[in-house]
C-alpha cells in the first residue's frame, strides 16, 4: 500500500517514479559489499544499503537548510504567509532532522552538521534581499528544494533497504507534499502581487 500511494501521490505532484518503486519496503537493492545473508541471495532484513547512506545524507543536508533558512525567513520576510511558512518549516524540519539524526545513529551513518554549497550560496543571496524580493526567492527555493525532498523520499521507499528509513520516509512523504503545495500557492500569490505593484517590470507576453 505504501508503495501504491506514493506512486499516486507522485503522479498527483507531476513527479517521474521509478519502475521499482512498486517493490515492497525493505527492497535489497544496491546492497553493500558487507551486507549480511540470511540464505544464498536472501539478504538479512534491515540493514542500510547504498541508497539508505546516500538518501539519509542528502535528506539531512535540505533538513538542516530548511531550519537555517527558515529561521532566516522569520526574521527578514514582510509577507504574513511567508512568516508562518517559514515559522512552519523551522518546527516540522527540525522534528524531522531529530527523528532521521536517531535512525542514522543508530545505522552509523555519518551526517552533515553545516550547510552545503548550494545552501551557502542561497543564504548568502536571501541575506542580500529585502522585503518583497526576499520572500519571492524565499519562497521559489523553497519549491525548489521540496520537489527534489518528495523525489528523495520517493527514491527511498523504492530502493532503500533499512526499514526504519523507509519508514521515516513513507512518513515524511506527506507532510512535505503539503509543504510543497503551500508553497506553491504562495510563490503565485507572491507572484500576482509583484505584477500587479511592478508592471513595468513584468510586460505581457507578445502574442506570437
Amino acid at each position: 500500500m505504501r508503495a501504491i500511494l506514493c506512486a499516486g501521490l507522485a503522479t498527483l505532484m507531476g513527479f517521474a517514479m521509478p519502475g521499482a518503486v512498486a517493490a515492497q519496503i525493505a527492497n535489497p537493492a544496491m546492497l553493500a559489499p558487507d551486507t549480511r545473508f540470511e540464505a544464498p541471495g536472501v539478504p538479512a532484513p534491515d540493514q542500510t544499503n547504498t541508497t539508505d547512506k546516500l538518501f539519509a545524507q542528502l535528506t539531512a543536508e535540505g533538513g538542516l537548510a530548511e531550519v537555517v533558512l527558515g529561521e532566516l525567513a522569520t526574521e527578514k520576510a514582510g509577507a504574513e504567509a511567508v512568516q508562518d511558512f517559514a515559522a512552519r518549516m523551522v518546527e516540522d524540519h527540525t522534528t524531522a532532522n531529530d527523528d532521521l539524526a536517531a535512525i542514522a545513529e543508530n545505522s552509523q551513518i555519518p551526517l552533515p552538521d553545516e550547510l552545503n554549497a548550494e545552501h551557502q550560496a542561497m543564504q548568502a543571496r536571501l541575506e542580500a534581499l529585502e522585503g518583497a524580493a526576499f520572500d519571492l526567492a524565499y519562497m521559489r527555493g523553497q519549491v525548489v528544494d521540496h520537489q527534489k525532498t518528495v523525489q528523495l523520499l520517493i527514491w527511498e521507499i523504492g530502493f532503500g533497504q533499512a526499514r526504519e528509513l523507509q519508514n521515516f520516509a513513507s512518513d515524511t512523504l506527506p507532510v512535505v507534499l503539503g509543504h510543497l503545495k503551500d508553497a506553491r500557492a504562495i510563490v503565485t500569490e507572491l507572484t500576482q502581487v509583484d505584477v500587479a505593484l511592478n508592471p513595468d517590470e513584468n510586460p505581457p507576453p507578445r502574442p506570437e
